[in-house]
Protein backbone atom coordinates (compact mmCIF):
# COMPACT_ATOMS: atom_id res chain seq x y z
CA UNK A 1 0.00 0.00 0.00
CA UNK A 2 1.30 3.44 -0.95
CA UNK A 3 1.22 6.01 1.82
CA UNK A 4 1.52 9.78 1.61
CA UNK A 5 2.06 11.87 4.73
CA UNK A 6 0.83 15.45 4.66
CA UNK A 7 2.33 17.68 7.33
CA UNK A 8 0.34 20.88 7.83
CA UNK A 9 1.40 24.11 9.47
CA UNK A 10 3.05 27.30 8.27
CA UNK A 11 5.48 27.03 11.19
CA UNK A 12 7.00 23.95 9.50
CA UNK A 13 7.60 25.84 6.26
CA UNK A 14 9.20 28.71 8.18
CA UNK A 15 11.57 26.30 9.89
CA UNK A 16 10.36 27.33 13.34
CA UNK A 17 9.91 23.72 14.45
CA UNK A 18 11.43 20.42 13.37
CA UNK A 19 9.07 17.93 11.72
CA UNK A 20 9.68 14.98 14.03
CA UNK A 21 6.20 13.61 13.30
CA UNK A 22 7.21 12.58 9.79
CA UNK A 23 10.30 10.79 11.08
CA UNK A 24 8.27 8.89 13.68
CA UNK A 25 5.48 7.95 11.27
CA UNK A 26 7.74 6.91 8.39
CA UNK A 27 9.97 4.76 10.59
CA UNK A 28 7.06 2.87 12.13
CA UNK A 29 4.97 2.58 8.97
CA UNK A 30 7.93 1.12 7.11
CA UNK A 31 8.33 -1.50 9.83
CA UNK A 32 4.70 -2.46 9.31
CA UNK A 33 5.32 -2.92 5.58
CA UNK A 34 3.78 0.27 4.21
CA UNK A 35 5.61 2.13 1.46
CA UNK A 36 6.02 5.84 2.24
CA UNK A 37 6.52 7.23 -1.25
CA UNK A 38 5.48 10.84 -0.74
CA UNK A 39 5.69 13.48 1.97
CA UNK A 40 4.23 16.95 1.53
CA UNK A 41 4.38 19.93 3.84
CA UNK A 42 1.77 22.62 3.34
CA UNK A 43 0.97 25.82 5.18
CA UNK A 44 -2.32 26.81 6.77
CA UNK A 45 -3.86 27.90 3.50
CA UNK A 46 -7.21 26.51 2.40
CA UNK A 47 -6.60 26.56 -1.37
CA UNK A 48 -3.11 25.02 -1.20
CA UNK A 49 -4.16 22.42 1.33
CA UNK A 50 -7.05 21.37 -0.90
CA UNK A 51 -4.69 21.02 -3.88
CA UNK A 52 -2.26 18.92 -1.86
CA UNK A 53 -5.05 16.62 -0.70
CA UNK A 54 -6.33 16.10 -4.25
CA UNK A 55 -2.79 15.25 -5.42
CA UNK A 56 -2.34 12.76 -2.58
CA UNK A 57 -5.61 11.00 -3.32
CA UNK A 58 -4.58 10.60 -6.96
CA UNK A 59 -1.35 8.73 -6.13
CA UNK A 60 -1.62 7.12 -2.68
CA UNK A 61 -3.83 4.49 -1.05
CA UNK A 62 -3.49 5.86 2.46
CA UNK A 63 -3.17 9.55 3.29
CA UNK A 64 -2.10 10.57 6.79
CA UNK A 65 -2.24 14.20 7.85
CA UNK A 66 -0.66 15.74 10.94
CA UNK A 67 -1.63 19.08 12.43
CA UNK A 68 -4.51 21.48 11.94
CA UNK A 69 -6.97 19.77 14.33
CA UNK A 70 -6.87 22.38 17.08
CA UNK A 71 -9.54 24.87 18.17
CA UNK A 72 -8.34 27.99 16.33
CA UNK A 73 -9.39 29.46 12.99
CA UNK A 74 -6.00 28.47 11.56
CA UNK A 75 -6.71 24.80 12.26
CA UNK A 76 -8.40 23.85 9.00
CA UNK A 77 -7.25 20.31 8.13
CA UNK A 78 -10.46 18.58 9.19
CA UNK A 79 -12.63 21.10 7.39
CA UNK A 80 -10.65 20.77 4.14
CA UNK A 81 -10.79 16.96 4.26
CA UNK A 82 -14.56 17.05 4.79
CA UNK A 83 -14.92 19.47 1.88
CA UNK A 84 -12.84 17.35 -0.51
CA UNK A 85 -14.60 14.15 0.56
CA UNK A 86 -18.03 15.82 0.60
CA UNK A 87 -18.67 14.68 4.17
CA UNK A 88 -21.24 16.17 6.49
CA UNK A 89 -20.35 16.67 10.16
CA UNK A 90 -21.99 16.59 13.59
CA UNK A 91 -21.17 17.47 17.17
CA UNK A 92 -20.25 14.27 18.99
CA UNK A 93 -21.59 14.67 22.56
CA UNK A 94 -19.36 11.96 24.02
CA UNK A 95 -16.26 13.63 22.68
CA UNK A 96 -17.41 17.02 23.96
CA UNK A 97 -17.89 15.55 27.46
CA UNK A 98 -14.36 14.17 27.36
CA UNK A 99 -12.98 17.56 26.33
CA UNK A 100 -14.86 19.18 29.23
CA UNK A 101 -13.49 16.56 31.62
CA UNK A 102 -9.95 17.11 30.29
CA UNK A 103 -10.09 20.80 31.17
CA UNK A 104 -11.90 20.18 34.46
CA UNK A 105 -9.07 17.88 35.55
CA UNK A 106 -6.69 20.82 35.09
CA UNK A 107 -9.07 23.17 36.91
CA UNK A 108 -9.68 25.29 33.81
CA UNK A 109 -12.97 26.31 32.21
CA UNK A 110 -13.38 24.98 28.68
CA UNK A 111 -12.82 27.73 26.09
CA UNK A 112 -15.89 27.89 23.80
CA UNK A 113 -13.80 27.44 20.64
CA UNK A 114 -12.77 23.96 21.82
CA UNK A 115 -16.24 22.77 20.83
CA UNK A 116 -14.86 22.78 17.28
CA UNK A 117 -12.75 19.76 18.22
CA UNK A 118 -15.86 17.71 19.01
CA UNK A 119 -17.25 18.20 15.50
CA UNK A 120 -16.46 15.13 13.39
CA UNK A 121 -17.27 13.84 9.90
CA UNK A 122 -20.20 11.46 9.59
CA UNK A 123 -19.23 7.80 9.16
CA UNK A 124 -15.73 8.50 10.51
CA UNK A 125 -14.03 6.36 13.14
CA UNK A 126 -12.67 8.26 16.12
CA UNK A 127 -9.10 7.67 17.32
CA UNK A 128 -9.10 8.78 20.93
CA UNK A 129 -6.28 11.02 22.11
CA UNK A 130 -5.41 10.57 25.79
CA UNK A 131 -2.60 13.13 25.61
CA UNK A 132 -4.66 16.10 24.40
CA UNK A 133 -8.01 17.31 23.12
CA UNK A 134 -7.56 16.92 19.34
CA UNK A 135 -9.10 13.71 18.03
CA UNK A 136 -7.56 11.39 15.56
CA UNK A 137 -9.98 10.59 12.72
CA UNK A 138 -10.11 7.65 10.30
CA UNK A 139 -12.41 7.90 7.30
CA UNK A 140 -12.86 6.27 3.92
CA UNK A 141 -13.21 8.48 0.86
CA UNK A 142 -13.47 7.38 -2.79
CA UNK A 143 -11.63 4.12 -2.09
CA UNK A 144 -8.87 5.85 -0.11
CA UNK A 145 -8.15 5.71 3.60
CA UNK A 146 -7.60 9.14 5.14
CA UNK A 147 -6.23 9.40 8.67
CA UNK A 148 -6.11 12.73 10.48
CA UNK A 149 -3.68 13.09 13.39
CA UNK A 150 -2.99 16.09 15.63
CA UNK A 151 0.23 18.11 15.46
CA UNK A 152 1.90 17.77 18.89
CA UNK A 153 4.32 14.80 18.71
CA UNK A 154 3.27 13.39 22.10
CA UNK A 155 -0.35 13.24 20.89
CA UNK A 156 0.63 11.61 17.58
CA UNK A 157 2.54 8.91 19.44
CA UNK A 158 -0.30 8.33 21.91
CA UNK A 159 -2.84 7.71 19.13
CA UNK A 160 -0.47 5.61 17.03
CA UNK A 161 0.75 3.34 19.82
CA UNK A 162 -2.65 2.78 21.40
CA UNK A 163 -4.86 2.64 18.31
CA UNK A 164 -3.57 3.37 14.83
CA UNK A 165 -0.90 0.69 14.40
CA UNK A 166 -3.33 -2.09 15.37
CA UNK A 167 -6.06 -0.71 13.11
CA UNK A 168 -3.75 -0.53 10.11
CA UNK A 169 -2.50 -4.07 10.66
CA UNK A 170 -6.04 -5.42 10.95
CA UNK A 171 -7.36 -3.66 7.86
CA UNK A 172 -4.30 -4.30 5.71
CA UNK A 173 -3.40 -7.72 7.07
CA UNK A 174 -1.78 -8.82 3.82
CA UNK A 175 1.03 -6.30 4.11
CA UNK A 176 4.52 -7.71 4.13
CA UNK A 177 6.66 -6.35 6.97
CA UNK A 178 9.83 -4.33 6.52
CA UNK A 179 12.76 -4.70 8.89
CA UNK A 180 16.06 -2.83 8.93
CA UNK A 181 19.39 -3.23 10.67
CA UNK A 182 21.98 -0.49 10.86
CA UNK A 183 25.73 -1.15 11.01
CA UNK A 184 27.98 1.59 12.41
CA UNK A 185 31.51 1.83 10.98
CA UNK A 186 34.48 3.97 12.01
CA UNK A 187 37.87 4.48 10.47
CA UNK A 188 36.57 4.19 6.92
CA UNK A 189 34.83 6.68 4.63
CA UNK A 190 31.63 6.35 2.68
CA UNK A 191 33.33 6.04 -0.72
CA UNK A 192 35.78 3.32 0.33
CA UNK A 193 32.98 1.39 2.01
CA UNK A 194 30.97 1.55 -1.21
CA UNK A 195 33.97 0.36 -3.21
CA UNK A 196 34.56 -2.67 -0.95
CA UNK A 197 30.94 -3.84 -1.20
CA UNK A 198 30.25 -2.58 -4.72
CA UNK A 199 29.18 -5.99 -6.05
CA UNK A 200 26.68 -6.45 -3.20
CA UNK A 201 25.19 -3.04 -3.93
CA UNK A 202 25.10 -3.71 -7.67
CA UNK A 203 23.15 -6.95 -7.28
CA UNK A 204 20.95 -5.93 -4.36
CA UNK A 205 17.24 -6.71 -4.62
CA UNK A 206 15.87 -7.82 -1.27
CA UNK A 207 17.40 -7.02 1.16
CA UNK A 208 18.61 -3.63 0.00
CA UNK A 209 21.69 -1.72 1.13
CA UNK A 210 22.11 2.00 1.75
CA UNK A 211 25.35 3.74 2.71
CA UNK A 212 25.64 7.23 4.15
CA UNK A 213 28.01 9.30 6.27
CA UNK A 214 27.00 10.84 9.57
CA UNK A 215 28.99 12.76 12.20
CA UNK A 216 32.34 11.13 11.60
CA UNK A 217 31.08 7.60 10.99
CA UNK A 218 29.77 5.57 8.07
CA UNK A 219 26.39 3.88 8.22
CA UNK A 220 25.17 0.82 6.30
CA UNK A 221 21.44 0.15 6.49
CA UNK A 222 20.19 -3.31 5.53
CA UNK A 223 16.46 -3.44 4.77
CA UNK A 224 14.45 -6.59 4.09
CA UNK A 225 10.79 -7.04 3.15
CA UNK A 226 9.14 -10.38 3.88
CA UNK A 227 5.96 -12.16 4.91
CA UNK A 228 6.98 -12.25 8.57
CA UNK A 229 9.71 -11.02 10.88
CA UNK A 230 11.48 -14.40 11.10
CA UNK A 231 12.06 -14.54 7.35
CA UNK A 232 13.11 -10.88 7.26
CA UNK A 233 15.56 -11.40 10.14
CA UNK A 234 17.16 -14.35 8.36
CA UNK A 235 17.54 -12.32 5.16
CA UNK A 236 19.20 -9.51 7.11
CA UNK A 237 21.43 -11.97 8.98
CA UNK A 238 22.73 -13.49 5.74
CA UNK A 239 23.54 -10.06 4.30
CA UNK A 240 25.13 -8.90 7.56
CA UNK A 241 27.46 -11.91 7.50
CA UNK A 242 28.62 -11.00 3.98
CA UNK A 243 29.28 -7.42 5.04
CA UNK A 244 31.09 -8.49 8.19
CA UNK A 245 33.44 -10.72 6.18
CA UNK A 246 34.70 -7.63 4.37
CA UNK A 247 34.29 -4.86 6.93
CA UNK A 248 34.61 -6.54 10.34
CA UNK A 249 37.52 -4.39 11.53
CA UNK A 250 35.49 -1.22 10.90
CA UNK A 251 32.13 -2.28 12.35
CA UNK A 252 31.76 -1.19 15.96
CA UNK A 253 28.01 -1.22 16.59
CA UNK A 254 24.58 -2.35 15.43
CA UNK A 255 21.30 -0.39 15.33
CA UNK A 256 21.16 2.14 18.19
CA UNK A 257 24.55 1.19 19.62
CA UNK A 258 26.88 4.18 19.88
CA UNK A 259 30.64 4.46 20.31
CA UNK A 260 29.91 5.57 23.89
CA UNK A 261 28.07 2.26 24.46
CA UNK A 262 31.07 0.34 23.15
CA UNK A 263 33.52 2.29 25.35
CA UNK A 264 31.37 1.74 28.43
CA UNK A 265 31.14 -2.00 27.78
CA UNK A 266 34.90 -2.24 27.33
CA UNK A 267 35.58 -0.41 30.57
CA UNK A 268 33.12 -2.56 32.51
CA UNK A 269 34.51 -5.77 31.03
CA UNK A 270 38.05 -4.82 32.01
CA UNK A 271 37.06 -3.33 35.37
CA UNK A 272 38.69 -0.08 34.32
CA UNK A 273 37.92 3.60 34.89
CA UNK A 274 38.31 6.69 32.74
CA UNK A 275 38.46 10.48 33.09
CA UNK A 276 38.41 13.30 30.55
CA UNK A 277 40.18 16.62 30.15
CA UNK A 278 38.51 18.66 27.43
CA UNK A 279 39.28 22.00 25.90
CA UNK A 280 37.77 22.71 22.46
CA UNK A 281 35.11 19.99 22.84
CA UNK A 282 33.75 21.78 25.89
CA UNK A 283 32.83 18.64 27.84
CA UNK A 284 30.86 17.05 25.00
CA UNK A 285 32.81 13.77 25.03
CA UNK A 286 32.08 13.41 28.74
CA UNK A 287 28.43 14.24 28.11
CA UNK A 288 28.13 11.52 25.45
CA UNK A 289 29.60 8.97 27.83
CA UNK A 290 27.32 9.96 30.70
CA UNK A 291 24.29 9.56 28.43
CA UNK A 292 24.81 5.82 29.01
CA UNK A 293 22.93 4.46 32.05
CA UNK A 294 25.32 3.08 34.64
CA UNK A 295 28.30 5.10 33.42
CA UNK A 296 29.15 6.02 37.03
CA UNK A 297 30.61 2.52 37.28
CA UNK A 298 33.56 3.51 35.12
CA UNK A 299 33.47 7.27 34.51
CA UNK A 300 35.21 9.12 37.36
CA UNK A 301 34.74 12.65 36.08
CA UNK A 302 36.07 15.34 33.79
CA UNK A 303 37.48 18.84 33.71
CA UNK A 304 36.94 21.43 31.01
CA UNK A 305 40.22 23.32 30.88
CA UNK A 306 39.41 25.93 28.30
CA UNK A 307 42.23 28.33 29.16
CA UNK A 308 45.97 27.89 29.54
CA UNK A 309 45.63 28.90 33.18
CA UNK A 310 43.17 26.04 33.80
CA UNK A 311 45.41 23.56 32.00
CA UNK A 312 48.34 24.63 34.15
CA UNK A 313 46.56 24.92 37.52
CA UNK A 314 44.27 21.90 37.32
CA UNK A 315 46.12 19.45 35.08
CA UNK A 316 49.68 20.51 35.85
CA UNK A 317 50.51 21.12 32.21
CA UNK A 318 53.91 22.79 32.40
CA UNK A 319 53.97 26.49 31.64
CA UNK A 320 57.09 25.86 29.59
CA UNK A 321 55.10 23.43 27.39
CA UNK A 322 52.34 25.98 26.84
CA UNK A 323 54.83 28.75 26.09
CA UNK A 324 56.89 26.70 23.65
CA UNK A 325 54.28 24.57 21.86
CA UNK A 326 50.97 26.30 22.64
CA UNK A 327 47.67 24.91 23.87
CA UNK A 328 46.95 23.29 20.50
CA UNK A 329 49.83 20.84 20.38
CA UNK A 330 50.71 17.19 20.77
CA UNK A 331 52.81 17.98 23.84
CA UNK A 332 49.99 19.77 25.64
CA UNK A 333 47.48 17.05 24.80
CA UNK A 334 49.77 14.37 26.27
CA UNK A 335 50.33 16.31 29.49
CA UNK A 336 46.59 16.96 29.79
CA UNK A 337 45.79 13.24 29.49
CA UNK A 338 48.36 12.31 32.12
CA UNK A 339 47.24 15.21 34.28
CA UNK A 340 43.57 14.23 34.42
CA UNK A 341 44.48 10.57 34.97
CA UNK A 342 46.59 11.58 37.97
CA UNK A 343 44.07 14.13 39.22
CA UNK A 344 41.15 11.70 39.40
CA UNK A 345 43.06 8.44 39.83
CA UNK A 346 41.58 6.73 36.77
CA UNK A 347 43.05 3.89 34.72
CA UNK A 348 42.76 5.96 31.54
CA UNK A 349 42.90 9.67 30.94
CA UNK A 350 41.61 11.19 27.70
CA UNK A 351 42.39 14.72 26.58
CA UNK A 352 41.16 16.96 23.78
CA UNK A 353 42.76 20.23 22.76
CA UNK A 354 42.44 22.11 19.50
CA UNK A 355 40.77 24.84 17.52
CA UNK A 356 37.11 24.15 16.75
CA UNK A 357 36.75 27.41 14.78
CA UNK A 358 35.63 29.59 13.21
CA UNK A 359 38.71 31.75 13.80
CA UNK A 360 42.35 30.71 14.03
CA UNK A 361 44.21 30.89 17.34
CA UNK A 362 47.90 30.62 18.23
CA UNK A 363 48.54 30.62 14.47
CA UNK A 364 47.01 27.10 14.36
CA UNK A 365 44.52 26.46 11.59
CA UNK A 366 40.83 25.95 12.25
CA UNK A 367 39.96 22.29 12.82
CA UNK A 368 43.40 21.23 14.05
CA UNK A 369 42.88 18.98 17.09
CA UNK A 370 45.06 16.74 19.24
CA UNK A 371 43.50 13.87 21.17
CA UNK A 372 45.52 11.83 23.67
CA UNK A 373 44.85 8.76 25.81
CA UNK A 374 47.08 8.04 28.79
CA UNK A 375 47.33 4.66 30.52
CA UNK A 376 49.81 3.33 33.06
CA UNK A 377 51.93 2.00 30.20
CA UNK A 378 52.10 4.91 27.77
CA UNK A 379 50.45 7.93 26.18
CA UNK A 380 49.01 7.76 22.68
CA UNK A 381 48.27 10.96 20.78
CA UNK A 382 46.64 11.56 17.40
CA UNK A 383 46.48 14.66 15.24
CA UNK A 384 43.20 15.35 13.44
CA UNK A 385 41.83 18.02 11.13
CA UNK A 386 38.11 18.74 11.04
CA UNK A 387 36.51 20.92 8.42
CA UNK A 388 32.87 21.48 9.42
CA UNK A 389 31.29 24.33 11.37
CA UNK A 390 32.04 24.82 15.05
CA UNK A 391 29.07 22.86 16.38
CA UNK A 392 29.61 19.88 14.09
CA UNK A 393 33.37 19.97 14.70
CA UNK A 394 32.78 19.66 18.43
CA UNK A 395 30.60 16.58 17.94
CA UNK A 396 33.07 14.96 15.55
CA UNK A 397 35.93 15.70 17.96
CA UNK A 398 34.05 14.20 20.90
CA UNK A 399 33.17 11.02 18.96
CA UNK A 400 36.77 10.70 17.77
CA UNK A 401 38.01 10.99 21.37
CA UNK A 402 35.71 8.16 22.47
CA UNK A 403 36.82 6.12 19.47
CA UNK A 404 40.52 6.54 20.27
CA UNK A 405 39.83 5.49 23.85
CA UNK A 406 38.16 2.33 22.53
CA UNK A 407 41.20 1.52 20.37
CA UNK A 408 43.64 2.04 23.21
CA UNK A 409 41.69 -0.11 25.66
CA UNK A 410 41.30 -2.87 23.06
CA UNK A 411 45.02 -2.81 22.35
CA UNK A 412 45.80 -3.48 26.00
CA UNK A 413 42.95 -5.82 26.93
CA UNK A 414 40.60 -8.45 25.59
CA UNK A 415 36.88 -8.02 25.17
Amino acid sequence: MIVEIISTGTELLLGEILNTNFQYLSQNLNKLGFDILYETTVGDNEKRMEEVLHDAMARADIIITTGGLGPTRGDITKEIVMKVCKKDSYLNPEIWRKIEAYFAKMGIAVPPNNKKQAIVPKDAEILENEAGTALGIWLECNGKTIILLPGPPAEVKDICKKRLWDMLQKKFAGQRIILSRVLHLRGIGESLTAEIIDDLILHQTNPTLAIYARCGETIIRITAKAEDSKIACNMIKNMQEKLTERLEKYIYGVDDESIADVLGRLLLHNNATIAFAESCSGGLASSLLTDIPGSSEYFLGSVVTYTNMAKNKLLKVQQATLDKFGAVSRETACEMAVGVKNLLGSDYGVSVTGNAGPGASEDKEVGLVYIAVASKEAVCCQEHRFSSNRTENKLRIAITALSLAVDEIKSKNTM
